[in-house]
């Protein structure tokens, strides 16, 4: 009866065993229903199953994501994909009639489509518990995360923050021990680390099949910046080049700030020095478009990390290699269902999601996958997989219970706040006479 159900809750999945000859005795004994023991089967048998006694969804509230944002709808969407997460409330731009504009694109109850966050916050606490929103998505330009977090913390409800965490690394600092205060769970969106290859390279390298690492690669070129496009009213354009909304970096910011959190967190190493060069390629722009910066870490290992949106026909092509004594890995983020391991004297390994191998080597892999092989997961489930995890720890927050250790697998605000000392080290470095400069602490 459960397969059943599992089945009947996934739309993706449904009628998969008349179509691929899959049946449940099948999916009984693979390794694909023992990895979902939470957040892929319907709410019933999740919470129940997990000794929880929460018989409803989380409610969702947003700010920001108003009419053409481009990552408010990503999260939209992402986070209602398994099921157990409602949007009910939202503050969705800073304009109250596009907020209103935008709740009705969604046929949100207009009682509960504010013009500001503050109005939210006070709103939401009108109602009862269960009625209100458990937690909040913050996905407004990076000049209003803060005061955002800091006031739903501070109102009693849980926060996903979109990166980087907060304007500057002193925010980042307070915010942090709010969050150790308030004692809710907090996310932050490094979507990357969603994907089940991506996870599945953490634990192979934790197993220590590369040996001790020695090099790290990590690079994020895109093009999309190549031209003044924030003169021509691009609105995502605009509030990333302006200083003002964006921080004291820009493609380092935005992008670079992937690169150091994928390679610190496949590798389980934390740099501790860089040498930065970060540049302005575009006339009159304000903020870097490029940057390259090398790196040292904690054991001995160095790297290379490079971020650009300025180079000419690139997309998204985002990718790390990472050498160690005895193996390698490579991953690429425009083909993200395929990990590469390499070995000294033998051919190129090519572990590929879905696999039963993958989940027997990696369950965080393995919970982080939904479909089986030759169908391809990519964007969107790598953000409703830390969306997932975040919401199982607020529901084991909600019925006093210890939630699956695979659940806590996402980025929080330690994550966050080691984003933020890494665009504050590297913007020290680019404007420095030494070739070294050393990762500031928090």
């Amino acid at each position: 009866m459960q397969e059943a159900v599992f089945f009947e809750q996934n739309h993706f999945i449904n009628g998969l065993e008349q179509q691929v000859g899959w049946g449940l005795p099948h999916l009984k004994k693979n390794w694909w229903a023992k990895a979902h023991p939470t957040n892929r089967m319907s709410l019933d048998i999740v919470l129940k199953g997990a000794n929880m006694k929460l018989d409803r969804k989380l409610k969702m509230g947003m700010v920001g994501g108003g009419p053409g944002a481009f990552i408010g709808e990503v999260h939209r969407k992402a986070s209602r994909m398994d099921g157990g997460i409602e949007l009910v409330a939202g503050a969705f731009d800073i304009n109250p009639q596009k907020s209103k504009q935008m709740g009705r694109e969604l046929l949100l109850d207009r009682r509960r489509v504010y013009g500001t966050y503050e109005q939210m916050i006070a709103g939401e606490l009108k109602l009862p518990e269960g009625e209100r929103i458990d937690f909040v998505s913050i996905t407004t330009p990076n000049n209003w995360h803060f005061p955002i977090a800091r006031d739903f913390l501070n109102a009693g409800f849980h926060v996903m923050c979109e990166k980087p965490m907060t304007f500057n690394t002193n925010e980042a600092k307070t915010l942090q021990k709010l969050v150790k205060k308030s004692g809710k769970v907090f996310g932050l969106m490094h979507n990357y680390t969603g994907y089940p290859m991506v996870k599945l390279a953490r634990d192979i390298v934790r197993q220590g099949e590369l040996g001790k690492i020695r090099k790290l690669i990590v690079q994020y070129p895109q093009g999309w910046l190549s031209t003044p496009l924030e003169r021509t009213g691009q609105m995502q354009a605009a509030w990333r080049t302006d200083p003002k909304q964006s921080g004291g970096a820009g493609c380092m910011g935005d992008i670079g700030t992937h690169c150091e959190n994928l390679c610190e967190y496949i590798s389980g190493l934390k740099i501790t020095q860089v040498c930065a060069d970060l540049t302005i390629f575009v006339k009159g722009r304000r903020l870097d478009d490029d940057g390259s910066v090398l790196l040292r870490f904690n054991n001995g290992a160095r790297g290379i990390l490079h971020a650009s949106q300025v180079s000419i026909g690139e997309e998204n092509n985002l990718a790390i290699w990472i050498y160690g004594e005895e193996k390698s890995l490579e991953w690429h983020q425009e083909h993200p269902n395929y990990l590469y391991v390499k070995v000294p004297d033998g051919p190129v390994q090519v572990w590929r999601r879905g696999n039963n191998y993958v989940g027997a080597k990696s369950p965080a892999a393995a919970r982080a996958t939904r479909l089986p092989f030759g169908h391809p997961e990519a964007f969107f489930e790598a953000f409703a997989n830390n969306y997932c995890n975040f919401a199982d720890t607020i529901r084991a927050k909600i019925t006093r219970t210890k939630p699956d250790p695979l659940a806590l697998d996402f980025p929080d605000v330690d994550d966050g706040l080691r984003g933020m000392l890494f665009i504050e080290t590297v913007l020290a470095s680019t404007k420095s006479k030494q070739k070294w400069t050393a990762f500031k602490k928090a």
